[in-house]
């Protein structure tokens, strides 16, 4: 196998600061590349996320030649720090060649030894277009790689293969497997043949790879331009079943007759079209969730002819919740995410819902989550194979929406607060002061004009002189009265408006 030196143009400039690094690296008699996926993107013609290099200098020797590096690991990378012109920090990454030993526990090597040469380290990497090394030494956008694995031309024919047997590789390290799916969807890319029967194979490897991992590579794959392809790989792949199950359970479930597709393909195409606007993660996995408990509560009617999917919302907020638990999700993410899932029905029919009940959803979701709330159902529609939202009922929902949260939606939005109430009260600190201000939130709740402090105080007061059981009463008989005669008007217009 060739490791000869060829010369090529890159699509993409090396940036100054990137290249003085590996120029200090030269200068002190040591070899220096720019090595894996920064080298493939820029022969693409893409800004690299981040930028590797690799050396013969050992790590005690790299951190000499720099004056803020950071070295807190077991595989000899020492982070750089340098500034651009313009301030703005950036992190080049040095890894010395090395070899590694085996991985018996199919995540990370046994051991590493710094005593290789660059064909060693090239030889020990995943794929085969991110096994090229590049030498900037003749400028910014021209210079010599070493490319024994024929990863250029790989990236030309857009062929994803590891490098070397795709058994060995994906033993060593079985997140490797999903990183070829994710790594294929970013680009663009097909995955050969022998790598995707080896990935099939192996597939159940996955068990063995901590959730915080998969989690990584099954954002990227989300946030990527395609996520609906990746998806689709993963469940051809025999993937999906250790990383997300339950939206298997959509697979040829068909829905009732305001849906053209399955609830599997709906959500992948709500998915992509939260892709096709570049929204962010959040928003994304409650488009690809938001339907994922239609399979657990499809019903026939008899009465309608029709498949009916009753509390799907309410069920799927809790399956999501479960889900994102499982793949370690943050508890923000995992509480935005659910609660979207949980009330993405809302929206239904712009002249049946009233602006009471906008109130409450908006209190429900939070006023933080509202618009992303209106994302969300923008994707359900364009899942479902409907045209684009017209200008005048994007116009009707958010003035309603504009409208609502002139209202407190909840206890911070008051005109008033606990420091205020026990003021005035001359209330000491107890659960007490919390129940005047629920109190406080259903009275103004459908009146807002009542927001204002010369009302809040006079009703605070009168409120602290009930005793404290009848005061609680008083605040959750309100809550439920308003939560079941929403219900009951929500549930009446999904009834006759043929939204489950």
């Amino acid at each position: 196998m060739p490791h000869t030196p060829k010369e090529i143009t890159l699509n993409y400039q090396i940036p100054e600061e990137v290249s003085r690094i590996t120029k200090t690296l030269r200068d002190a008699g040591f070899e220096a590349y720019l090595v894996g996926g920064c080298v493939r993107d820029m022969v693409i013609g893409r800004k690299p996320k981040d930028w590797d290099v690799t050396t013969d200098a050992k790590p005690e020797q790299i951190q000499e030649l720099f004056t803020e590096t950071f070295y807190e690991n077991e595989y000899g990378t020492v982070g750089v720090v340098s500034e651009t012109d313009d301030e703005t920090v950036k992190v080049v990454e040095i890894t010395p060649y090395r070899t590694e030993g085996v991985y018996s526990d199919k995540r990370r090597p046994d051991s590493v030894s710094f005593h290789a040469k660059l064909p060693d380290d090239l030889k020990r990497r995943d794929f085969t277009i991110n096994a090229i090394a590049y030498d900037d030494s003749m400028g910014l956008s021209k210079g010599h790689v070493v490319d024994p694995y024929d990863g250029i031309k790989d990236i030309k024919d857009k062929v994803l293969r590891t490098v070397g047997s795709p058994y060995d590789r994906f033993h060593e390290d079985a997140l490797r497997i999903l990183r070829a799916v994710r790594i294929a969807t970013d680009l663009g890319f097909t995955i050969n043949i022998e790598t995707q029967e080896a990935i099939i194979k192996t597939a159940p490897n996955l068990k063995e790879i901590a959730m915080e991992r998969i989690n990584t590579e099954f954002s990227k794959m989300v946030m990527s331009k395609d996520p609906m392809v990746g998806i689709v790989m993963c469940e051809k792949l025999g993937l999906l079943e250790y990383i997300m199950p339950e939206l298997r359970r959509g697979i040829d479930v068909k829905q009732n007759g305001s849906h053209i597709y399955t609830v599997w393909e709906h959500n992948l195409r709500a998915v992509q079209h939260s892709a096709d606007r570049d929204w962010p993660l959040h928003i994304r996995l409650s488009a690809l969730m938001h339907d994922i408990s239609k399979p657990e509560t499809r019903r026939w009617s008899e009465e309608k002819n029709d498949w009916t999917f009753y509390g799907h919302d309410v069920v799927g907020g809790r399956v999501t919740k479960k889900a994102l638990e499982r793949l370690k999700y943050s508890k923000k993410m995992v509480d935005v995410v659910s609660t979207l899932v949980r009330y993405h029905l809302f929206f239904s029919d712009i002249e049946k819902i009233t602006l009471s009940a906008v109130r409450r959803i908006v209190r429900n979701v939070g006023p933080e989550n509202v618009w992303d709330l209106m994302k969300l159902r923008g994707c359900d529609r364009i899942g479902m194979g409907r045209p684009k939202e017209t200008p005048y009922r994007l116009r009707k929902y958010e003035s309603m929406i504009e409208e609502a949260m002139r209202s407190p939606v909840s206890v911070g939005m008051l005109k008033i607060d606990g420091a205020k109430v026990m003021d005035v009260t001359r209330e000491k600190p107890s659960p007490k002061i919390g129940f005047i201000l629920h109190a406080l939130l259903e009275e103004v709740f459908d009146f807002p004009e009542n927001n204002n402090e010369a009302f809040l105080v006079k009703r605070a007061i009168e409120l602290a002189e009930l005793p404290i059981e009848e005061l609680k009463k008083l605040g959750e008989a309100g809550k439920e009265k308003k939560e079941a005669e929403e219900e009951k008007e929500l549930a009446e217009i999904r009834e006759k408006y043929g939204v489950k």
